[in-house]
């Protein structure tokens, strides 16, 4: 007998299987969650079933969410206590979630997506045939601390197998996005898929098109996610998945770069992305990454022209022609729009920083305003990605020089700017004109507050601007000009101090 560790099931959990028990009905955790259990990881969400009617469970939880086809009741506790406060799912954001389910039968998937008729059973056999894998047709008994498993989904567990209920074929064509959602399970578990299933996802991929674009985007998102994602999205290919999900990225298969890049486009963007989780980098991150050369095989030519007769491939353009190609996709797959903004900015822009030669510190600055400031380290991010992917060092002095760039136009300049008082109040307040010396009043003050910040107050500022204005022209000039000198000895040396830091 297999017995979980009961210390890792929170309390509200225990609350609502005890609940449904001392009203006498049946009451197990099923599904992913007695998965994760065994495995040792903490469960995203709980499940229960029950021999309870929708009706039922509803008496024994009021307010609960009933919204669905499926016999699901939400129920929504306040917190992990005993205390039980059911709400509307939303009205709480620190809300604790489970979704009882009773048992239940599905027929008649002719859609390949959701099952024609749905019945409820009589028994928890009945419920488990009805699951996708063996690993997660298993129940627990909490009260007898009993673990119901009658498709031998510990053993594959244990074996780190990933096998169907049943055979394959029927599951797939039940609901086409098991074939993908194996993929992911395998990417995030580190589970083989077992063969029989593998063969019987290649017979069947052409059915994930009858997928709705919410759901596989899902999928794909949490194998992104994941710690292996390269693993996952070369299983998409290797299926014959991938070119119902992303066509545009089976182009790169076999388009070869040949120069600097010793992999084809698809096995470049891979890589690529392999580094961005490395990084533990988000969503958007690692999406640029696998995205940015995306352009690359619809603008490749061959140019034959280099001195010796040896040739090259040229992919001009490749990052205007991927920013809209990746804006299709991301839409498509019905991306947020403001992760679909930034992605497609950075296909667009992870070419900038190309040659250290020819950048100059106004067209970073352009850059810095397409992209915004909260963004452009994060682009040095992708090119990073970029780099990795074409099996080079992530650190080199293209990027050191970058980042020193960035760093330098991101700076605060050394500038009258930065006084605690201005012309406009020097004119309404002080009674100054506007002239040179108001130039030389400015600069004279900016070089006390270079030597001495303490002093770069409104008070102080305005007692000294009328003792500076009692000086003769000469006099103020003198010091106007000695506080330029002193705000160019103060940028230079901040700039040396950035340069030094990136050693470049």
């Amino acid at each position: 007998m297999t017995t979980l560790d009961h210390n890792k099931i929170p309390e509200y959990v225990k609350n609502a299987l005890e609940t449904l028990r001392n009203a006498g009905f049946e009451c197990f955790i099923v599904g992913g969650c007695v998965r994760d259990l065994i495995l040792g990881r903490e469960p995203k969400d709980w499940d229960i079933t029950t021999n309870a009617t929708p009706e039922e469970i509803i008496a024994l939880f009021p307010k609960t969410v009933y919204e669905n086809s499926f016999g699901t009741v939400a129920v929504v506790f306040e917190d992990e206590s005993s205390k039980l406060k059911v709400e509307r799912v939303g009205e709480k954001a620190e809300s604790f979630i489970i979704e009882i389910t009773p048992y239940r039968t599905e027929s008649g998937y002719s859609d390949n997506r959701h099952p024609d008729k749905i019945e409820f059973a009589k028994t928890l056999s009945e419920d488990l045939k009805r699951r996708d894998f063996t690993m997660n047709a298993l129940a627990y008994d909490l009260y007898k601390g009993h673990l119901v498993d009658e498709w031998e989904g510990l053993s594959d567990i244990k074996d780190k197998v990933i096998r169907t209920v049943g055979d394959a074929g029927e599951r797939f064509k039940e609901d086409a996005l098991r074939m993908a959602r194996a993929v992911r399970f395998s990417t995030q578990l580190g589970f083989a898929i077992d063969g029989s299933v593998l063969s019987s996802i290649s017979e069947n991929k052409d059915l994930i098109k009858n997928i709705s674009a919410e759901r596989i985007r899902d999928e794909f998102e949490k194998i992104i996610m994941s710690d292996q994602p390269v693993v996952g999205i070369g299983l998409l290919q290797k299926l014959g998945l991938l070119t119902h999900i992303i066509p545009e990225l089976e182009e790169g298969v076999g388009c070869e770069q040949k120069g600097e890049h010793i992999y084809d486009v698809f096995e470049h963007v891979l890589h690529a992305l392999g580094h961005a989780s490395e990084k533990k980098w988000p969503l958007h991150i690692r999406l640029s990454a696998l995205f940015h050369d995306i352009g690359k095989p619809r603008t490749r030519r061959w140019d034959g022209t280099k001195a010796g007769g040896a040739g090259k491939y040229t992919f001009y353009g490749h990052e205007v022609v991927g920013a809209h190609m990746t804006k299709k996709i991301m839409d498509r797959m019905k991306f947020p729009k403001d992760i679909t903004e930034i992605v497609v900015k950075f296909v667009r822009y992870h070419m900038f920083f190309s040659d250290t030669k020819t950048i100059t510190l106004s067209a970073v600055r352009r850059t810095i305003v397409n992209i915004g400031r909260e963004h452009i380290w994060e682009l040095m991010e992708v090119r990073e990605c970029d780099r990795v992917g074409m099996k080079k060092n992530e650190t080199s002095y293209r990027l050191r020089k970058y980042h020193a760039m960035i760093e330098e136009a991101l700076r605060a300049p050394t500038s009258v700017g930065m006084l605690k008082i201005n012309g406009e109040v020097l004119i309404k307040e002080l009674g100054i004109k506007p002239g040179p010396r108001m130039g030389w009043i400015l600069h004279a003050l900016l070089d006390e507050c270079l030597e001495d910040d303490t002093k770069n107050n409104s008070d102080y500022l305005k007692s000294q601007t009328l003792k500076l204005n009692s000086l003769s022209d000469s006099e103020l000039k003198e010091l106007g000009e000695k506080g330029k000198d002193r705000k160019e000895e103060v940028e230079e040396g901040e700039l040396k101090g950035i340069r030094k830091k990136h050693g470049v």
